[in-house]
């Protein structure tokens, strides 16, 4: 049989750790890391694994479409929060013997969604897990829980891929190098996001829209205003066709405010890059966008260049609080505008 982690774009320190857990795992796994980085994925490889999936054929299918009768797989009651019902079925669950597995799995994928009371009603089962149940939650922090959850987990910390590594597992699914280099700038070293971008055409178009927001940005609130809501429809058919069409509703939803919110901190990832390389150009550094106009780099200062990156990366931290997004966006662009 193919190596079960084959798929898996980068994260290959992770995929050994877990590959050397399987025969004898843990209770509790805790992934974290940012958006569309592959948590999920790899959490479910993991499981696939844990179900015996690495020798069983009908184990891995099974697994791999949630269908397994020894995972259980717990997401959000309609489009917000885990509830306490939820938890209550799984410490109920967790009891029994497994059907056919070695053991029994269950698996949050979007576990940073659990209210606190859930979370509570779940920790006597993780402090005292039966020696066939292993827990999977996946979620972007150990902040999304109450400390008493998350000291009963082992955390797995996953981080952004090098583009280069995202670049190359574009190409081999058939991209040229010239898509694939772009679509993986875009996605910002997160292969979820890079995959589901990597047959949208308007991929092409944004690192440019991001990159001339300089060159339009003015101390007027109208015009921050309108460059915010032209951003946002530009991200509108990235994100809607990040979907497919035959997600639930529900899940659908959680899917589109993922994928905005990732493409939107790539998209101010890739403007501070702008600011980041007029500062380092007129001290006599290296840049990254070395295909733009050299002499448009010149055109704020140094000192108000540095600024204007340490702005844009605020911005990343409120969009991230779920603060709105225009308003955020409207206000980042007249700062810029300024002069400082």
């Amino acid at each position: 049989m193919s190596d079960l982690f084959a798929d898996v774009i980068g994260h290959g320190g992770v995929v050994d750790l877990l590959r050397s857990e399987l025969e004898h795992p843990a209770q509790a796994y805790l992934f974290v890391g940012p958006q569309s980085v592959g948590k999920e994925f790899v959490a479910l490889r993991f499981a696939t694994g844990l179900l015996g999936g690495e020798t069983d054929e009908r184990a891995r299918r099974l697994a791999l479409m949630r269908a397994h009768p020894d995972l259980t797989v717990l997401e959000p009651e309609g489009a917000t929060s885990l509830g306490v019902d939820q938890a209550r079925e799984v410490v109920a669950r967790a009891s029994l013997a497994p059907v056919e597995a070695p053991r029994t799995v269950f698996f949050f994928p979007d576990a940073g969604s659990m209210t606190e009371q859930a979370a509570n009603a779940l920790l006597k089962t993780l402090e005292e897990p039966t020696s066939q149940t292993v827990f999977l939650l996946v979620a972007e922090s150990e902040d999304d829980f109450p400390p008493t959850v998350a000291s009963r987990c082992r955390s797995v910390h996953m981080g952004r891929v090098p583009l280069p590594e995202v670049a190359a597992a574009l190409i081999e699914r058939g991209l040229s190098e010239e898509a694939a280099e772009g679509v993986a700038v875009v996605s910002g070293g997160r292969p979820g996001l890079a995959l589901a971008l990597m047959s949208q055409p308007e991929v092409a178009r944004f690192r440019q829209v991001w990159l001339s927001i300089p060159s339009q940005v003015t101390p007027h609130p109208g015009d921050g205003q309108r460059l915010a809501m032209e951003l946002l429809a530009e991200l509108a058919p990235l994100v809607e066709r990040s979907v497919p069409d035959d997600m639930p509703k529900d899940k659908a939803q959680r899917a589109r405010r993922r994928a905005e919110m990732s493409l939107l901190v790539s998209g101010l990832e890739i403007l501070a890059s702008w600011y980041s390389d007029s500062a380092s150009l007129q001290l006599g550094g290296p840049i990254r966008n070395s295909d733009l106009d050299l002499a448009a780099f010149t055109d704020v200062a140094p000192r108000r260049a540095v600024s204007s990156a340490e702005e844009i990366l605020d911005a990343v931290v409120d969009i991230q609080a779920n603060l709105r997004r225009e308003l955020v966006l409207a206000n980042l662009f007249s700062s810029l505008g300024s002069e400082g």
